[in-house]
């Protein structure tokens, strides 16, 4: 390269690293971004996620433990949805909602049209170490579908839904919300820590584009 690379660059390998599976290039280039910015815990996230992709589940823990001496987190997933003028905030897996058993309902139904459309969860995006039928439910509640769903109950027929999350969606999220707004008709905006993504009629702005 004509210029020297800085951080933004060597982060943007790594991602092309975990999204093409090239876990020795991934890990290298994790282990540099630690040695140069070791409190940054994007690079500790990444590269146990990376080990958690190949089922390196001693890796994953050797990563993690690193992560804990040094006082360093990761964020849970988080999505808000603002309704007539009140936010509503959700994490993975939460059921603290006052409307949790409609919402439950809904996702159930949601998870039954999804099946009609042929769809079938992408489980590689479940980075735990579960059987297959624990890691579909974990996908049926990331934050941003149970916040979809509360839209949905909450809302009238084709009224535009406006979501914020605070990480990149996963794939599988993805490609379920593009259905998702097909099925049901709506126009589905959602932020997440990388960009504007606008699903409508079953296609997504972003052209499928990480």
């Amino acid at each position: 390269m004509p210029i020297k690379p800085d951080d933004i660059v060597w982060k943007a390998l790594l991602n092309a690293c975990k999204m093409h599976g090239n876990i020795e290039m991934g890990r290298r280039i994790a282990e540099h971004l630690m040695d140069w910015l070791p409190h940054d815990g994007g690079s500790y996230v990444a590269l146990s996620n990376m080990y958690a992709s190949a089922n390196n589940w001693e890796g994953v823990v050797e990563v993690r433990l690193k992560m804990k001496e040094m006082d360093i987190r990761k964020d849970p997933g988080c999505s808000w949805i603002e309704l007539d003028g009140a936010t509503h905030e959700f994490l993975v897996e939460d059921d603290s909602h006052p409307k949790a058993k409609e919402i439950d309902g809904m996702l159930d139904e949601i998870s039954e049209n999804l099946k009609r459309e042929g769809y079938r969860p992408n489980t590689t995006q479940v980075l735990l170490k579960m059987d297959e039928e624990e890691k579909e439910n974990v996908l049926n509640y990331h934050s941003e579908k149970i916040a979809i769903a509360f839209g949905l109950i909450s809302t009238d027929a084709q009224t535009p839904l406006r979501i914020v999350k605070n990480l990149r969606i996963c794939q599988d999220c993805h490609s379920s919300i593009k259905l998702i707004s097909k099925i049901y008709k709506r126009k589905i905006t959602i932020r997440d820590r990388k960009r504007f993504h606008h699903f409508d009629n079953g296609e997504c702005s972003c052209m499928d584009y990480w």
